[in-house]
């Protein structure tokens, strides 16, 4: 029985507890301080008796550093911290039940105080015991999850204490005395999960209740038991020891742990008790942010000082000095942003017993891991001996500081003890946040082992940004309990190696590594460079940038370039300590420009000088150049008299004389990087140089962090003076230093994409976002093997690698002759990984600064994502107001953290462009602070635009993987779960496109949502789903003509042709007249529910491990990205899908089953639009199969179906008549999605030219029609109706075509006019017009492309804007029609500029080609379509829209062809090549498939005007693939044309005459037939050309192009238009020996 057992501990932590300041503020200190004395002096000493009890927890070190290189984000950190908690907590729990005071937690280790009378002590050492002897108990026979061994080990001392209070604006306390050395030297020789007890406290204890073993020559003694009788009453004994303590709970207040949480607000107790808390904390408390959410776990950087004294010191003597090393010390680290976490009076490190001489003090800092190299370089923290600007304290040696980087457990919550990811009450003890690892325990054993020195790590020396020079390797130590510590430093400061040489840049590079992206500023130089040579004027040319951006690597480009006989180009670097020495920079210079630099010794240099400045400087003045170039010279009498200023003065005037002289004879380049680092001193000197003497200044620098000094203004406001701000290098340039830095050719796509988006162009970025994954060996280079062929699976499918844009000599240094390119391993997901450390460090640095309400901003939206909504952040900050996160987005957007953005069409357009350099005129304006000129790219950003803006985006995705790793991982949970619940309303199409599933009734089939909606919000999407009911109905179509008058028998197809145009002129009429009713006003909004819906609710269920909800939203995106046609991003998402599905358990359910066969319809769609059509019929089929609508595999089995089939289709046909209801929504889905794949099946079969392969087409085709008429949704009959139309006349099956295009349109006939009806007609009109241009029925197909145009102008709806255009323009160009032809390209370029849509610009330019080569005229250069295509090739979204590839390539071969540009025309032909296999039926496929033909035909002409072998076989298998083409029904008659033109020059040139004019008669009544223009001018002139004896041997191509004509030339003079006819290649004959 014991404490811990009675009620009045039960519900402890269950009792809310005030929110009060005060509370807080108690919360983070002992009641030693909070129940204190609070006098003024400092320092002051108290005296009192006392049980101290030492806990050190081992195996956190191993385990810390297990969880600290962690691969992925989300991995180890929240491991951790659990764990810890678990551990700490109990302790912690266990000391205050027991009525102890925690007095400081070191690491893993804390430090317990129980303030009693000296004739106390007894008794409190048994019950001191009795807890060490619980706590053992919970740790005894439990082991981490990690599988290490974690244990405690505990020491006990007893005895006179004295409390240390020192410090100026903050107050720090000590424990001192022998019962601290002793409690530190007994738990140093405990062994795990031992007691261990002091000489003095063996004294001092109750040897009749303890039970103990002795330890071999040692007075100290281990704890076995409590040996109590078995009448004692220890509950009663334990009662009357927590009576005499003063603070300990009870009474009202029995359910507590500490008193501390009852107190009452007291503004003067307050303040006394805010001194004692770190700033940080103080911070937040002040801030009042939730309980939990500050708390995380980072990387920072930590300063130990240790001090040591003689032994002989006085306790007053100690605590004076104590009090001077602290303020001197807290006001260094606070000059760079540090500050103190710490201070206490023993560590880790063993002292033997005997010896009491040393007393180690340790104060442990937090600084800013950019301001460290300040730190180390400037000497502040340690230089050997005390600052001489500190109080000296005679008692003190050298010290030493050791800076590691270590894991930072920042427990911000004054709330949370045990559970440091769960609020609990403010009365448990909380301190600053441990810090722990090994390299903790590295800093503390340097400390020890190399006194007297400032050291640092290998981690530090590598991080600091101070060059190597500044410091020098130690000797390796065997430090205990180190096993591997790596190498460790000393800091050397400045020194005379840093003054010659070592200083000096190198400006020699290699010649295969061009500096990428810079040769504007290259440029700007060179011209600069020949001003200052001309002009005999100085110049400055200032490069600023932010810390990666290159500005060192250009420089030295520059110095590179900057070099020749008659330059003298002097190049160093600056460090961060260079500005706090006088005169430093011009020390520099002046040392380069006298040859000091190159002088092995100070003799050396001394008689360098003697010659240099005997003519310039007194000799008895000699001795002043002593201290600034490290000679020495005698010391003068004159020399003692001068004053400093007039030393100075001297010293200017003669190197003024020096440069002067020296600039006569060469020219004088002077080159500085970070150059805001130059002092003051020099400033002033270079503003006189450069109007005295005629040099070049290059300076390289980062902003200012204050207002420049006044000379530096004056010098960037200098006439003569360039400012250029250094801006982001481009995607391609960054591509190519990724593949120059791997040493391959290319690199997968997505690590193209993991690599250009995380370093937002910044150099620096890259090449660390680069070194990690080296590190985790994460990237695989091999050589490329291009015989192998590629595998024909979904993985490596689309697996494409990406190739630098500029010709980099990647390997003019290498003798292995070889190509590499570069893989990823196997398993790893780049988005998922970890940031680099270094990285991390630049945006916790920028964290810091912010205050802590814009903290908590940053890393909510950072659980969001990159790309965020306000609405949604608003909803997951915990307690704020509008007017508040308006606020601080304002200041976030304005310090470039977030982009804001209106809307998506902002963001697109915004972030694709990026800043780059440009120059800044300081002369012409008025000098601005270092803030402004940082940002002077940037507007001022108001409130009210952060209230006008809906979508935000981090500027750096490395800042929101930063902030998201703060969090733990219950506080990410239970916000993903926020964002999850809020986003759910959402997840819908828009308003504009009825508020449906992407995948029809999806959710109906698999019901994942409808466990966290309501009733009301299923209520709306079942609405969504279901037909209009009467109630909707708004209107109807006024047609004057009846149904039976519609579809009479006597009627000619050209009058029904006019009475469908009639009834789509009278819908637009209805339509135009009840707009406002109808149509939604906004525009269709399903990209933006894509992308901040949809996306991120999969993102967040992945979190959360709710796979199947996460497959749900997954298989939704990738349905909407094919609605939209980006085929990419649909194999992008359904790869995450697929790896989603094979992480989920198989099961039986009807959902999951369903769930698969989406998946695999899906897969088979994005297959089929980007060619792949063998994957896409295996995908389909398996899809058909899991639908319970398996597609039979052999004829028989199709002949047998297709019987089955047609008795289906007149059961239905009645069924539909009668007007039975539809199936119930589980059963539609199921339809909806084999609908979907029997479309793709016929499609697919249709592509296939064997015999049996139409038998498989009718029956697809005809399944189709059959499960569409099942669901009864009109509009689903019509989509088939129509595909069954266009399979019948591809198939030539004439009697049926007709009917069902018929058929769909007395779907449409008198239906309600309501916003579903209107997209049913807007969709016939489009399948229409489609339909009537591959048949060839150019005038109807125009006509009805117009209608659908001014549908989409009505009606808005999405992706079909730029395919009715493309439709339209491509009938008006082969009427001949180039009027409106270029003013529905107009409209094309007008939508694909204003969205940046690519696919929209790419079939403009290729409408443009096709105008130069079978127009006539020039609408857009050649070299515009080029550059168009050679920039856009590599973009994903058009490299999976093969056939628009397809044409583009082979349009641009066919121009090199016809100039008999060879060369050329085979690198465009080969490409085309490698997308022929890729068919479909689309349109631009079949027109790209005509120029490849093209192409195969005149490069056939080459082959035989070079008299090529076998060039008759050659010929003979080209005619038989084009009679294929013909034989082919997928292709379209509109075609043919073209195909039998070519065939005709085939025959032509094998000497076939009579097949050549069969098959230009045949393609001359085709054009007759189709009123094809375009294609019978061009044959008229071939017939003409071919069979003429007068031929003009001068019209070749070359000619003709030089004399076609601008648009803007002839598009007012229908004379000039019609003359553009003749303007056509002539197809050069070549016949062969033998005939055909």
């Amino acid at each position: 029985m014991g404490p811990e057992n009675f009620p009045l501990k039960m519900n402890i932590g269950k009792v809310p507890f005030p929110d009060r300041t005060i509370v807080r503020i108690a919360a983070h200190l002992p009641d030693l301080i909070v129940f204190g004395d609070f006098t003024s002096e400092r320092p002051s000493m108290d005296y009192f008796d006392g049980v101290l009890m030492f806990v050190d927890i081992s195996g956190f070190t191993a385990m810390t550093e297990k969880f600290s290189t962690a691969m992925y984000m989300d991995r180890g950190a929240e491991q951790l911290v659990e764990i810890l908690n678990n551990h700490i907590s109990a302790i912690v729990e266990k000391v205050l039940i027991y009525g102890g005071d925690i007095l400081k937690f070191a690491g893993d280790a804390l430090l317990a105080l129980w303030k009693v009378e000296r004739n106390q002590l007894k008794n409190f050492i048994t019950v001191v015991v009795k807890c060490s002897l619980e706590i053992h108990g919970v740790f005894e026979n439990q082991e981490s999850e990690e599988g290490l061994d974690i244990r405690v080990k505990i020491g006990l001392s007893a005895g006179h204490i004295k409390k240390l209070v020192f410090g100026d604006e903050k107050s720090y306390f000590l424990v001192v005395g022998q019962a601290v050395e002793d409690v530190r030297f007994a738990q140093n020789m405990a062994q795990m999960n031992e007691i261990i007890l002091s000489p003095n406290c063996w004294q001092l204890c109750d040897r009749n209740v303890i039970e103990i073993e002795r330890i071999p020559d040692q007075r100290a003694v281990k704890v076995n038991f409590l040996k109590l009788p078995s009448t004692y009453n220890f509950d009663e004994f334990f009662m009357k020891c927590m009576a005499n303590l003063s603070y300990y709970p009870s009474g009202d207040h029995k359910n507590i742990l500490r008193l501390a949480s009852t107190l009452e607000c007291d503004p003067e107790l307050e303040i006394c008790l805010q001194k004692y808390i770190m700033g940080s904390i103080l911070k937040q408390i002040d801030d009042k942010q939730l309980r939990g959410y500050l708390s995380e776990l980072r990387p920072v950087t930590i300063v130990f000082v240790n001090l040591q004294f003689k032994g002989q010191e006085t306790a007053d003597d100690i605590a004076q000095a104590i009090q001077d090393a602290s303020v001197y010390i807290n006001s260094v680290l606070k000059k760079f942003k540090g500050q103190i976490n710490k201070v206490f009076m023993f560590d880790k490190v063993s002292v033997n017993g005997g010896r009491r001489a040393r007393s180690p003090r340790e104060a442990a800092g937090r600084v800013a891991p950019e301001r460290l190299g300040s730190a180390l370089g400037k000497g502040l923290l340690g230089s050997g001996l005390l600052p001489r600007q500190a109080p000296l304290v005679p008692h003190f040696t050298p010290f030493s500081t050791s800076s590691p980087h270590s894991v930072h457990l920042c427990r911000s919550d004054p709330s949370q003890c045990r559970r440091l990811t769960k609020p609990y009450s403010a009365e448990e003890q909380e301190g600053p946040g441990p810090v722990i690892g090994q390299k903790v325990n590295i800093a503390a054993r340097m400390m020890m082992y190399y006194p007297g020195i400032v050291t640092c790590d290998s981690v530090t020396y590598s991080s600091c940004g101070l060059p190597s020079y500044f410091f020098k390797e130690l000797p390796k130590q065997h430090m205990k309990g180190v096993a591997e510590p790596g190498p460790v430093y000393q800091c050397l400061g400045l020194n005379e190696k840093v003054m010659f040489g070592m200083s000096s840049l190198n400006v020699h590079r290699y010649k295969g590594y061009p500096l990428l992206g810079r040769d504007k500023e290259i440029r700007l130089f060179l011209h600069t460079m020949r001003e200052f040579i001309q002009l005999k004027c100085s110049r400055v040319l200032m490069f600023q940038g932010l810390l990666g951006y290159g500005k060192s690597h250009l420089i030295k480009e520059l110095g590179f370039l900057a070099q020749d006989d008659n330059h003298r180009v002097i190049a160093i670097g600056l460090t961060k300590v260079s500005i706090n020495h006088n005169f430093h920079t011009i020390q520099l210079l002046m040392a380069s420009v006298l040859g000091l630099d190159t002088c092995k010794h100070y003799k050396e240099r001394q008689h360098h000088l003697k010659e240099k400045v005997k003519n310039w400087l007194d000799v008895d003045l000699y001795c002043i150049l002593n201290d600034i170039f490290h000679v020495q010279f005698p010391m003068t009498r004159e020399a003692s008299k001068i004053t400093e200023m007039k030393k100075q003065t001297e010293l200017e005037e003669l190197f003024m004389n020096i440069l002067s002289e020296t600039s006569k004879e060469e020219k004088l380049i002077f080159i500085i990087d970070e150059s805001q680092h130059i002092d003051m001193a020099s400033w002033r000197f270079m503003e006189e140089l450069i109007r005295k003497v005629s040099v070049f200044f290059i300076l390289a620098l980062s902003p200012f962090l204050d207002t420049p000094c006044k000379s530096a203004s004056a010098i960037m406001k200098n006439r003569n003076t360039t400012f250029v701000m250094i801006g982001e290098i481009s995607s391609k340039d960054m591509l190519s230093k990724v593949c120059f830095d791997l040493h391959v050719v290319s690199i997968p796509k997505e690590l193209e994409v993991y690599l250009v988006g995380g370093s937002c162009g910044i150099p620096f970025y890259g090449e660390e976002l680069l070194k990690n994954l080296e590190h985790h060996k994460v990237l695989i280079i091999h050589q490329y093997q291009p015989e192998e062929k590629p595998k024909k699976n979904w993985n490596f499918l689309f697996k494409n690698y990406t190739k630098p844009q500029i010709n980099v000599d990647i390997y003019s240094v290498s003798t292995v002759e070889r190509v590499d390119i570069c893989d990823i391993a196997s398993g790893v997901r780049l988005k998922n990984m970890s940031p680099p450390a270094t990285l991390k460090e630049i945006s916790l640095v920028q964290l810091d600064s912010m205050s802590l309400s814009q903290q908590m901003l940053v890393r909510c939206a950072a659980i969001i994502g990159e790309t965020f909504t306000t609405s949604l952040l608003f909803e997951i900050l915990p307690c704020w107001n509008m007017k508040m996160m308006v606020k601080a987005l304002a200041t976030l957007v304005q310090s470039s953290i977030f982009y804001c953005f209106q809307n998506h069409k902002e963001l697109r357009h915004l972030t694709s462009r990026k800043y780059a350099s440009f120059e800044v005129h300081h002369r012409s304006l008025a000098l601005q602070s270092s803030e402004k000129i940082e940002g002077l790219r940037d507007k001022v950003v108001e409130e009210n635009d952060v209230t006008q803006s809906h979508i935000l985006r981090f500027c750096k995705p490395i800042m929101q993987k930063t902030a998201y790793e703060l969090w733990l991982k219950d506080q990410k949970s239970a916000l993903h779960v926020k964002c999850a619940r809020f986003l759910e309303e959402d997840a819908h199409k828009c308003e504009h496109c009825g508020k449906g599933d992407f995948i029809p009734f999806h959710h109906f089939a698999v019901n994942i949502r409808l466990n966290t909606l309501d009733m009301e919000t299923i209520n709306k999407m079942i609405d969504s789903n279901a037909f209009r009911s009467a109630e909707t109905i708004l209107s109807f179509i006024p047609v004057d003509i009846g149904k039976s008058e519609l579809l009479s028998e006597d009627l000619s197809p050209e009058e029904i042709g006019e009475r469908i145009l009639y009834l789509f002129d009278t819908i637009l009429i209805k339509i135009s007249s009840v707009e406002e009713i109808i149509i939604p006003t906004e525009p269709c909004q399903c990209l933006e529910i894509l992308e901040y819906v949809l996306l991120p609710l999969a993102y967040h269920f992945t979190i959360l491990e709710e796979s199947s909800k996460a497959l749900y939203y997954y298989l939704e995106v990738v349905a909407g990205y094919i609605s939209l046609t980006d085929y990419y991003l649909a194999y992008v998402y359904l790869c995450e899908g697929e790896r989603l599905l094979k992480s989920m358990k198989r099961n039986k359910s009807w959902s999951f089953k369903f769930e698969v066969a989406i998946f695999y319809s899906l897969k088979g769609q994005v297959s089929f639009h980007v060619g792949q059509m063998v994957l896409a019929k295996k995908m389909t089929r398996k899809a058909l199969k899991l639908l319970n609508r398996v597609f039979p595999y052999n004829c028989f089995s199709v002949l047998l179906q297709t019987h089955i089939e047609k008795n289906k289709h007149a059961t239905y046909m009645i069924q539909q008549e009668q007007n039975f209801p539809p199936p119930e929504k589980r059963k539609m889905a199921q339809l909806y999605q084999q609908i979907s794949c029997l479309s793709i099946i016929w499609q697919i079969y249709s592509l296939d030219s064997a015999c049996h392969c139409k038998y498989f087409e009718h029956l697809a085709a005809m399944m189709q029609v059959n499960s569409a008429l099942k669901t009864q949704d009109d509009f689903q009959i019509i989509k088939a109706y129509l595909d069954y139309s266009l399979h019948s006349q591809l198939g030539g099956y004439q009697g049926l075509w007709f009917k069902y295009e018929v058929m769909a349109i007395e779907c449409i006939f008198n239906k309600p006019l309501n916003r579903e009806a209107i997209e049913m007609i807007v969709h016939v009109a489009v399948k229409l017009s489609h339909i009537k241009f591959l048949m060839g029925h150019l005038e109807l197909s125009i006509q009805l492309g117009f209608r659908a145009y001014r549908m989409w102008q009505q009606t808005k709806t999405p992706n079909i804007h730029y395919m009715v255009l493309h439709r339209l323009g491509r009938a008006l160009f082969l009427k001949n029609r180039f009027v409106k032809y270029i003013e529905v390209l107009e409209w094309m370029w007008s939508f694909a500029a204003e969205e940046e849509h690519t696919v929209s610009q790419g079939l403009f330019y290729f409408n443009c080609l096709d105008i130069l080569l079978y127009g006539g005229f020039i609408y857009r250069t050649f070299e515009e379509c080029l550059h168009f295509i050679n920039e856009k090739e590599d973009n994903k979204i058009l490299k999976f829209h093969c056939g628009l590839l397809l044409a583009l390539y082979s349009d641009v071969a066919i121009w090199f062809a016809r100039l008999e540009e060879w060369g050329s025309f085979e690198i465009f032909y080969n490409k085309a090549k490698k997308l022929i296999q890729r068919r479909s039926i689309s349109n631009i496929q079949s027109e790209g498939f005509a120029r490849y033909l093209e192409c195969q035909v005149l490069s056939l002409q080459k082959q035989i005007q070079g008299q090529t072998e076998n060039v008759q076989d050659i010929g003979v298998e080209l005619l038989k693939n084009l009679e294929n083409v013909v034989a082919q029904c997928s292709t379209g008659p509109v075609f043919y044309p073209r195909i039998y033109h070519l065939m005709a020059y085939v025959c032509i040139l094998m000497g076939d005459e009579d097949n050549c004019n069969l098959f230009l008669r045949t393609a001359l009544q085709m054009c007759d037939v189709h009123g094809n223009i375009l294609e019978r001018s061009w044959l008229t002139i071939s017939k003409k050309w071919w069979y003429s004896d007068k031929v003009n041997t001068d019209e070749s191509w070359l000619q003709i192009v030089l004399l076609l004509p601008q648009w803007d030339e002839i598009k007012l003079d229908e004379l000039k238009i019609k003359t553009v006819e003749q303007n056509k290649f002539r197809f050069k004959i070549a016949i062969t020996d033998s005939t055909f």
